[in-house]
């Protein structure tokens, strides 16, 4: 029924790779650049002409695959937060990774002003039960400073024997001083769908989208309409806050699961050519149930493009905060047995052909947490608009990220407890159900 799409594949992530997966094959191979300019070519002769004078002059002996390898990075990392080397290792760490088992910490990263902050902690892992928190900096692993390192040095060093430890300092919104965070390794195996029955409604969340992501949700939805009955079934929540995103066929996947017709989301490159569509087909599995999706600053990438899809095409609810806005997407390009590189090759688009590159899906219905007080004024992201270096919004005023905190215990669960309440008809609202005349708060 659910068409799994086989793409050219692209992976769309938050940020670079502690946790975070792409699918291993099929990748994509580009074109041939078109010919250089004799600028372009003086360049290069540049380039050439530094890296011998380092070979020959550095005080010490330097390594030519090092100087090379960090020479690409740092043209890559020149474009944007997201593009990257991956040095053959790396590669191989994340072609694994894609599967949903790896060893690490658990959380999801990305690199700011040289230091390498926390997307999100991913549930369940040893980052999370630490207390690691979303917008953490880390600036010391075991007590090395992260200044100076790659964020693929940095993920490595991160990575280790399980049960081995790390100490991580991390710099935190609220705390005058940093803290430093001793955390146990562990085979990080992720179970990207957890659900259970909320008494007549059926809870679902997705930590992130990997390679188990789809027939997850099938077993959740199944599971759940057979223990609740459809005749008392009230719908469904479907809780994708903090989820960093993860691969494109499994994001359009889950959002068909919801849809019988029309485009789920569109990917634009430099050239017109490039452009795709990928459209749902018909079969719904939850048969029409009404859905609410939750989302916060947390939720990126491929949890923006089904909370985008399901928004536009008015078959959900979006309850929460305003999201993360990455709306880019990046393609594996395989280099042998040289590694890959990761380099954003499109924007991509809701079905309303909004792009949220640096704005965020806009909640139909706005709901904040209630914060602790140790975590007053310092539970916001500042999203993908945040990130230097970012790709530009197409228009109009940029803004993007918001809360990102969700507590542990369900009933301080204020959205939550919200979603529930909508779909028993306790409470009402204009946006719930959602209907055609209805106008969706997507980013414009």
């Amino acid at each position: 029924m659910i068409r799994k799409a086989s793409l050219l594949l692209v992976g769309v992530v938050m940020g670079a790779t502690a946790v975070v997966t792409y699918s291993q094959a099929p990748f994509r191979f580009t074109e041939p650049a078109s010919a250089a300019s004799a600028d372009t070519y003086n360049q290069l002769n540049l380039f050439g002409d530094v890296f011998e004078r380092v070979r020959s002059d550095y005080v010490e002996e330097p390594a030519d695959s090092k100087l090379i390898e960090t020479a690409i990075n740092g043209m890559l990392t020149s474009l944007d937060p997201h593009s990257s080397y991956l040095p053959p290792k790396s590669f191989r760490d994340m072609q694994v990774q894609t599967r949903g088992e790896f060893g690490g910490l658990g959380i999801e990263v990305t690199m700011e002003d040289g230091l390498v902050k926390v997307v999100a902690p991913i549930d369940d892992t040893p980052a999370f039960k630490a207390g690691v928190q979303a917008g953490d900096l880390i600036t010391h692993l075991d007590g090395e400073q992260v200044m100076g390192l790659t964020l693929n040095e940095a993920v490595e060093k991160m990575r280790g024997l399980v049960n081995t430890d790390i100490t991580i300092t991390v710099r935190r919104e609220g705390l005058n001083e940093p803290t430093d965070i001793t955390i146990t390794r562990d085979v990080i195996r992720i179970r990207s769908v957890r659900w259970n029955k909320e008494e007549d409604i059926g809870y679902i969340r997705i930590t992130q989208f990997n390679e188990q992501t789809f027939d997850g949700l099938e077993t959740a939805v199944d599971e759940l309409t057979a223990e609740i009955g459809e005749d008392n079934l009230k719908g469904f929540v479907l809780d994708l806050r903090n989820n960093p995103g993860g691969l494109l066929d499994q994001a359009i996947a889950v959002s068909d699961a919801f849809l019988n017709r029309g485009e789920i989301v569109s990917t634009r490159g430099r050239n017109a050519e490039e452009t795709q569509r990928y459209n749902a087909r018909n079969g719904d599995l939850t048969e029409g149930a009404p859905v609410i999706v939750l989302v916060n600053g947390g939720s990126a990438s491929a949890s923006e493009i089904v909370a985008g899809a399901l928004q536009d095409h008015r078959r959900a609810t979006i309850l929460g905060t305003r999201s993360f806005g990455k709306g880019s997407v990046q393609t594996i390009i395989p280099l042998g047995a040289n590694g890959a590189i990761r380099l954003t090759t499109a924007r991509y688009y809701t079905p309303s052909g909004n792009s949220i590159q640096a704005k965020g899906i806009r909640p139909d219905i706005v709901s904040l947490q209630e914060l602790p007080d140790e975590l007053k004024g310092r539970a916001e992201t500042k999203g993908e608009a945040g990130l230097r270096g970012h790709l530009q919004a197409e228009e109009g005023d940029e803004g993007s990220g918001s809360q990102a905190y969700v507590p542990q215990d369900k009933d301080k669960d204020v959205q939550l407890n919200l979603a529930k309440a909508l779909l028993r008809g306790e409470k009402t609202d204009a946006a719930f159900p959602p209907s055609a005349d209805s106008a969706a708060n997507t980013s414009k």
